[in-house]
C-alpha cells in the first residue's frame, strides 16, 4: 500500500493513546496528521483483544483522573458508551483475602493481631524517625518502609515488586513507587478505613472508575475515527529510519506491507519507545547515545486469557497475587468492569505475567502458558478443568518502562540529545519513558499538539511582520 504526505503535515510515530490523542488535536483544528502504528491495531497497551462473542484489555484498564479537563474529554468522546464502575480489589495472600486499599479490621482477621500490632508499630517508628531526619529515598525499598514500616513492605510489596519488575526493590528507582501511589501512606488508608476519607486526589483510593462498555479499546478507536476525518491513521507499518539534518527530522522510512516509503513532514511527534527513536536515526546517534539507550529497559508482559463455561467467578475489579510460588501476577474478571465483555452464560479470567523477552515465560509456548495458567487458577480455588473452554495468549512487547536505581543520568544523556532537533517532539509513556497513567498519557498528547499548533501560529505571525517591516524598509 503506497502513501503520500504534504511536507506542512505532523507526523506521528505510535498509534497508542498518546499518539492517537495529538493526532485528535491536530485533526479537530483542521491540522493535518498522519500517524503511522506497526500494529494491525490503535490502542497500544491500552486495546481491547477481540474474541468471538468474548473482549478483554491487555491488563483491566481503570480510566481515573484528577483532571476534570481530561475526564471531561474523554465523556464528551465516549458518550453514552461510558460506565461508571465501583471500584473492589483483593489482594489474594497467604489463602487469604485482604482489601486494598487496607482496611484495619480486614488486616487484623486476616493477618492476625501480632502481625497487624507489628505493622502499625513499625509505621508509628518511621513515622517518628521521618521527623527527626531527612529522608532520603533512592529506592521503592526505602520509599516503601519509610512510608509504611518495614513490616508492611515485607508482607506484601516486597514480593509483587519483585514479581513485577524482575528486580530486587533495592534496584528499583523510588521515583515509580512514589509517583504511581502519591500521597498515599498507610495513616491514608486507615483514614479512608475508620473514617470514610473518599482518598479523591489520590488515585489509589479511588472507589470507582469510568470504562467504555466494550472494552478499554474504544476509546483508542473513537480518536481513530476523529483523526480519519481530517488525517490519516496508518496501522501496520513499520518506521525503519529517522532521517535528519541540520537539527531537523526531515523525513522517515517505513514499511507498509511490501512497500518500503520515504515520508516527509514537518513536525514529528513520537510515542515509539525512546531506545527504538534513537536507533532509528540517520546519520546515527552519537556512540555515548547509543550506549544510553542500551541501558535503559522495559518490562515486558504475557496476557493469557482463559473462556469458562461459567457465567461469574469472581466480583472483583483486580485481584493481586504478590506471591512467588504463583508466576501470575494479577487477575481480572473483564464481566465485572462491563456485562458486555462475555456472554450471559459464561466468562472468563484475564491473567497478566510479568516478564521480560528473553526469559522462560516470554519464551513459553502458547499451549504451555494455557496450561500453566489453568493449573495454577485451579489451585487458587478460582475454577475447575471442565469448566475451560479454551484460552487466548497475547505477548506485549515494552510494555512498561524500567525505572532502576540510576536510569535518570542515561535518560538525562538521551533527552539533552534529542532536544538539538527542533521539529522532533517525545510524548506518552514509552516514548517520555515514564509510567504514566492513561489519562496522563492523553494529556501530554493533547498538549503536544497544542504546543505545535502554537509554535506555526506564532511563526506565521512572526513571518508576516518580518515581511512587513520589508516592505515598510523598501518603500522608505
Amino acid at each position: 500500500m503506497a502513501f503520500e504526505s504534504r511536507s506542512n503535515e505532523v507526523i506521528v510515530l505510535g498509534g497508542g493513546l498518546a499518539g492517537l490523542s495529538a493526532g485528535y488535536a491536530l485533526s479537530q483544528a483542521n491540522r493535518r496528521a498522519l500517524v503511522l502504528e506497526s500494529d494491525s491495531t490503535v490502542g497500544g497497551l491500552s486495546k481491547t483483544i477481540i474474541e468471538g462473542e468474548f473482549r478483554f484489555d491487555l491488563g483491566g484498564h481503570r480510566f481515573i483522573t484528577k483532571s476534570i479537563r481530561i475526564e471531561n474529554f474523554i465523556k464528551d468522546l465516549m458518550g453514552e458508551e461510558l460506565l461508571t464502575v465501583p471500584r473492589s480489589s483483593k489482594i489474594c495472600l497467604r489463602n487469604k483475602y485482604f482489601d486494598y486499599p487496607l482496611k484495619p479490621s480486614n488486616a487484623i482477621f486476616g493477618l492476625g493481631v501480632p502481625t497487624t500490632l507489628k505493622i502499625l508499630s513499625d509505621y508509628g517508628i518511621e513515622r517518628v524517625r521521618n521527623h527527626f531526619r531527612a529522608v532520603k529515598s533512592v529506592s521503592l525499598e526505602d520509599w516503601v518502609v519509610s512510608q509504611f514500616g518495614r513490616t508492611m513492605f515485607n508482607i506484601y510489596f516486597k514480593e509483587y515488586s519483585e514479581k513485577v519488575w524482575g528486580l530486587e526493590c533495592s534496584q528499583i528507582s523510588a521515583e515509580w513507587v512514589a509517583k504511581r501511589i502519591q500521597g498515599l501512606s498507610l495513616g491514608a488508608a486507615i483514614k479512608n478505613a475508620f473514617f470514610k476519607f473518599s482518598g479523591r486526589g489520590i488515585p489509589t483510593l479511588a472507589d470507582k472508575f469510568l470504562y467504555p462498555s466494550l472494552g478499554i479499546g474504544r476509546i483508542s478507536d473513537k480518536l481513530r475515527e476523529a483523526i480519519d476525518e481530517n488525517g490519516r491513521v496508518l496501522t501496520s507499518t513499520r518506521i525503519e529510519t529517522l532521517h535528519h539534518s541540520d537539527s531537523r527530522i526531515e523525513s522517515l522510512t517505513a514499511r507498509n506491507g511490501d512497500g518500503t516509503y520515504k515520508v516527509r513532514g514537518y513536525d514529528f511527534i513520537s510515542s515509539i519507545p525512546i531506545t527504538t527513536l534513537v536507533n532509528m536515526l540517520h546519520p546515527r546517534a552519537p556512540k555515548d547515545i547509543l550506549a544510553s539507550a542500551s541501558r535503559l529497559r522495559y518490562r515486558d508482559l504475557v496476557i493469557v486469557a482463559t473462556i469458562l463455561n461459567r457465567e461469574r467467578v469472581t466480583n472483583q475489579t483486580w485481584i493481586y497475587i504478590p506471591e512467588r510460588k504463583i508466576s501470575l501476577g494479577r487477575i481480572h474478571e473483564p464481566k465485572n468492569w462491563s456485562l458486555d465483555m462475555a456472554p450471559a452464560d459464561k466468562t472468563l479470567l484475564v491473567t497478566e505475567y510479568f516478564c521480560f523477552e528473553d526469559d522462560e515465560i516470554w519464551s513459553a509456548s502458547d499451549d504451555q502458558l494455557a496450561d500453566n495458567t489453568i493449573h495454577q487458577l485451579g489451585s487458587l480455588g478460582f475454577i475447575k478443568n471442565n469448566e475451560v473452554l479454551g484460552s487466548i495468549v497475547v505477548r506485549v512487547p515494552k510494555a512498561y518502562p524500567l525505572l532502576e536505581v540510576g536510569y535518570q543520568e542515561h535518560y538525562d544523556k538521551i533527552l539533552d540529545y534529542l532536544d538539538q532537533f527542533q521539529n522532533l517532539h517525545i510524548i506518552g509513556r514509552s516514548g517520555m519513558f515514564k509510567y504514566l497513567n492513561m489519562d496522563h498519557a492523553i494529556e501530554t498528547g493533547l498538549e503536544m499538539a497544542e504546543r505545535i499548533m502554537k509554535k506555526r501560529k506564532d511563526d506565521k505571525l512572526h513571518l508576516v511582520e518580518g515581511e512587513r517591516m520589508a516592505l515598510a524598509g523598501d518603500a522608505g
